[in-house]
């Protein structure tokens, strides 16, 4: 917990934003600003209730680009620290707030599709526009983003540009980042900027990325901008192979991207991942799951490489792997299904996403599965210790590991006996390697004291725009930078 350093007590700051906003703006009641206070890292003590961190000092609400500049120029005045928040189906902490007398600043009354333009391909929303609300509004018109996170459901544009997001379909398709056309975004002393959309320019450095990522710790995001493409699921096809062990259907996905091939989907998961998507075919074996779509010919010819690339390997029926993957996203009826059984059974299950160039993948797949066997001292806990890579490159992969554990600990404990350990495992050894400590779920407020180590000599970029940007430090204290300097 960090002290607030404005001068202002909690009611002064709620009274300022009444007036600001208008009172059906400004939330404090107990139960919704309890839940503001963290994000999906601490679902097992919010599920029993438990809420240790600072509450923050209520929730508000803008409905345009300048009541934002306005909420975010008076927080830097006044010193109130501001955690930005559009969908809030974060998993690292970046959500939480850690500053006694925050402000969540909610995006999701900013929810109109602006335009949509089939010609320039490009469709420009609100922050708190709904993913799965602007997908169906495309595809009845036979367009998409091709941005499918498990999120969908829940997931709020403002949301996945702030956090880097990836899609499931991200091998085709490319991540947020590679989505995004233009940004209109308000830093803390209330300046809008705006950066235009055109296909490419070489103007400069691409400024896009100064927004792009940044989770809330340098502005806040309230217009985007992305892609389209069109939409063909006519022409998707699915494949399933079964593989001897992990190392060998890592190499051969990699055979097939560096032939120049980009399937939708590429994942390979481990035995034990395989169990919890696909019990009743995987025969204790790895799982390779790949998907085809696009125009009709790229789709064939993009088939036509996965069944040569795989020939040598025992085919899964097409048809498990659609019906698998069609009921893949997590809504709110799995998100309450979860709570209920965290609750009965006292068992979790957490992820860690990395990434490594291909010919460290194996070994850091390895070298994680022996670190937490061997050292890690509530491994008899453990019910499920996995992998899978999920997200494909020219030069690499990403490792998702996952794992599910019995909690034989008091429900406050949890996240120190065994989630953070965990993860610090699988950070540390990706690292070692040369990878990246996190592929899309970003730092939050978990991964920050590794976030010099992860950037080197870098970090000195990282930190000039904290500098520039928030000098007086007032956005979402504790994300990407550590609190101690």
């Amino acid at each position: 917990m960090t002290p607030s350093r404005s001068p202002l007590n909690r009611q002064s700051i709620v009274t300022a934003m009444t007036e600001l906003l208008g009172s059906p703006a400004v939330e404090t009641g107990n139960e919704q600003l309890k839940a503001a206070s963290v994000d999906r890292f601490k679902k097992y003590t919010s599920v029993h209730g438990i809420y240790d961190g600072p509450i923050p000092a209520a929730i508000v609400y803008p409905e345009d680009t300048a009541e934002v500049a306005a909420v975010l120029r008076f927080a830097e005045q006044n010193l109130v620290n501001v955690v930005p928040r559009t969908g809030g189906t974060a998993t690292e902490g970046g959500l939480e707030t850690v500053v006694e007398d925050s402000l969540v600043v909610d995006g999701s009354r900013m929810n109109a599709i602006i335009s949509i333009d089939p010609v320039d391909m490009m469709a420009t929303v609100q922050c708190g526009v709904g993913l799965q609300d602007l997908e169906d509004t495309l595809r009845a018109r036979g367009l998409t983003t091709g941005h499918s996170p498990q999120s969908k459901p829940l997931a709020q544009l403002g949301g996945l540009v702030a956090t880097r997001s990836i899609g499931q379909f991200s091998t085709l398709y490319g991540g947020i980042e590679d989505m995004v056309v233009g940004l209109e975004a308000v830093f803390p002393d209330g300046t809008v900027t705006r950066i235009k959309n055109v296909p490419r320019r070489a103007a400069g450095p691409d400024i896009r990325h100064v927004i792009i990522g940044t989770e809330g710790a340098l502005c806040f995001i309230t217009e985007v901008t992305v892609k389209l493409f069109r939409y063909q699921p006519e022409n998707n096809r699915y494949f399933g192979f079964l593989a001897d062990d992990f190392a060998g259907g890592i190499a051969a996905v990699r055979e097939l991207i560096i032939a120049g091939y980009r399937p939708s989907v590429c994942r390979v998961y481990s035995p034990e991942d395989a169990r919890q998507h696909f019990a009743d075919f995987y025969h204790g074996k790895n799982v390779v799951v790949l998907v085809a779509e696009g125009p009709k010919g790229l789709a064939e010819a993009t088939a036509e490489a996965i069944v040569g690339t795989f020939a040598a390997y025992e085919r899964v029926d097409s048809t498990r792997i659609q019906q698998w993957f069609e009921n893949l996203n997590w809504g709110q009826d799995k998100i309450d299904a979860e709570k209920a059984a965290m609750l009965e059974h006292s068992h979790l299950g957490f992820t860690t996403e990395v990434s490594v160039g291909w010919s460290r993948a194996s070994e850091l797949f390895d070298a994680v599965m022996s670190r937490i066997r061997g050292e890690f001292p509530r491994a008899g806990d453990l019910t499920m210790l996995g992998a899978h890579s999920s997200h494909s490159y020219q030069t690499g992969s990403n490792l998702y590991f996952v794992y599910d554990y019995t909690i034989r600990c008091s429900p406050r404990e949890e996240i120190e006996v065994y989630h953070k350990p965990l993860n610090a495992i699988i950070v540390e050894e990706a690292l070692r390697l040369g990878g990246s400590m996190v592929h899309h779920h970003g730092i939050g407020k978990y991964r920050t004291p590794w976030t010099r180590q992860e950037h080197g000599s870098a970090y000195y970029l990282l930190t000039g725009l904290k500098q520039a940007f928030d000098p007086h430090g007032v956005m979402n204290a504790g994300t990407i930078f550590p609190t101690q300097p």
